[in-house]
């Protein structure tokens, strides 16, 4: 497993936080649902169960942030980016008690996933130590003999015999 560091644990308490607080909103929209005041009851029943759906992606995504999955980088800085709208559309409803939180919540995830550790922790390429490629072993590489041209072998096997190859390229 590759090293945790602190600043990823900030990512992760925020995407954890997001996940608990979407769980509410979706328990009081079901509450809303169940007790008729959705303006219609199949919109309602709908837009709980993407709730509850939502909930658990985003814990799903703290769970791959926490394990230093590579895959949960880009969905947890979506979910902060959407997260952080959210917030600042609450905000501008006048929804301080929702959106203050909202947009603070996005704001450290955002930090906690953009700091230089977060990010050496999850990079994909071949800078990080713990990539496929950096640590595979190479085998040395073959060199073609004067009598062999420089051609690869599909293309060598896909020419006629007695034919030179042709330099252009397709």
């Amino acid at each position: 497993m590759r090293p945790r560091p602190p600043s990823l644990l900030l990512a992760v308490a925020a995407q954890g936080a997001e996940a608990v607080l979407l769980l509410v909103a979706a328990v009081l929209t079901a509450a809303g649902t169940a007790a008729g005041h959705s303006y219609q009851r199949s919109s309602g029943i709908a837009l709980t169960i993407i709730a509850f759906g939502a909930v658990i992606v985003v814990a799903l995504i703290a769970v791959g942030v926490y394990r230093v999955r590579r895959w949960s980088r880009t969905p947890a800085l979506l979910t902060q980016l959407f997260v952080g709208t959210t917030g600042v559309y609450l905000l501008e409803g006048h929804r301080l008690d929702w959106g203050l939180p909202a947009l603070l919540l996005a704001l450290i995830g955002f930090t906690g996933l953009l700091l230089p550790p977060s990010r050496r922790a999850l990079a994909i390429g071949p800078s990080s130590p713990a990539s496929p490629a950096a640590t595979a072993p190479t085998a040395p590489a073959a060199t073609p003999s004067p009598a062999t041209p420089a051609v690869p072998p599909s293309a060598r096997a896909a020419r006629p015999t007695g034919k030179k190859a042709s330099t252009r390229r397709r």
